[in-house]
């Protein structure tokens, strides 16, 4: 009988549609994004350019001001998309062991104006050594450091880093004093395309991307309130 049924779909000549696969899903932004990545600078440029020669009383700046702006947010959004892309596609087999203080001095040479230009201050404890993608691990400790910061409250931002072993994982806590996120969203930041207090600031997809980072480690990512200011972020990876 279930053969029957299955020559009458096919007969009747409707497909049942394929999800995609996250490598497929990943390459199709992947080649987008390469592809829109051209056209939009140039867009700006030209328009910088003009915007550069227009005196800033004609009426044509605010306008060629505009069009630097858009240009800008979807050259954030392309760049997103693409880091979004290359966390789909974590490969488990690539997996090696990851030395998280290594992967931390690096990030934090990397955030050193922004680290300076906020006063922020950041602490960390001795962190372990997790298997993983040493690429996007770094990733995700560059995007949770760049959200503390961007997201400050009127105070510098303080922000503390620690794990701790539990049994063959590790918890990893990301401690800031900014401007907090509202129990009702807890759950929503993690989505792409959300954003923070700060709707202008970002593309909205800097946590999202680290959850697809942890989860493709086999972890998972959450936050909560700070009894005080801020938010504590939490991830688990597995113990290398």
């Amino acid at each position: 009988m279930s053969g029957q049924k299955r020559n009458a779909g096919a007969q009747s000549g409707r497909l049942t549609a394929r999800p995609f696969r996250d490598t497929e899903l990943s390459d199709l932004l992947f080649r987008a994004c390469h592809d829109l990545k051209t056209p939009v600078r140039a867009v700006r440029a030209h328009a910088e350019l003009l915007l550069r020669e227009t005196a800033p009383t004609d009426d044509r700046a605010s306008r060629l001001g505009f069009i630097v702006d858009g240009a800008i947010k979807i050259d954030l959004l392309v760049d997103a998309l693409s880091s979004f892309s290359l966390a789909l596609r974590i490969d488990p087999a690539s997996f090696r062991p990851t030395p998280m203080d290594v992967s931390l001095r690096t990030v934090l040479a990397k955030l050193e104006r922004e680290v300076r230009g906020s006063d922020a201050v950041v602490i960390h404890r001795t962190l372990p050594r997790v298997r993983g993608d040493p690429d996007r691990l770094m990733e995700l400790l560059e995007r949770l450091l760049h959200n503390a910061i961007q997201h400050r409250g009127p105070a510098s931002p303080h922000i503390e880093l620690e794990a701790t072993k539990q049994r063959a994982r590790w918890l990893f806590r990301v401690r800031d004093n900014g401007s907090g996120v509202e129990k009702a969203d807890l759950q929503r930041i993690f989505n792409p395309f959300e954003h923070g207090p700060n709707h202008s600031a970002g593309a909205g997809m800097g946590l999202a991307i680290c959850k697809v980072i942890v989860e493709r480690h086999g972890g998972r990512i959450w936050a909560q309130p700070n009894n005080g200011d801020g938010t504590t972020f939490f991830f688990v990876l597995p113990a290398d």
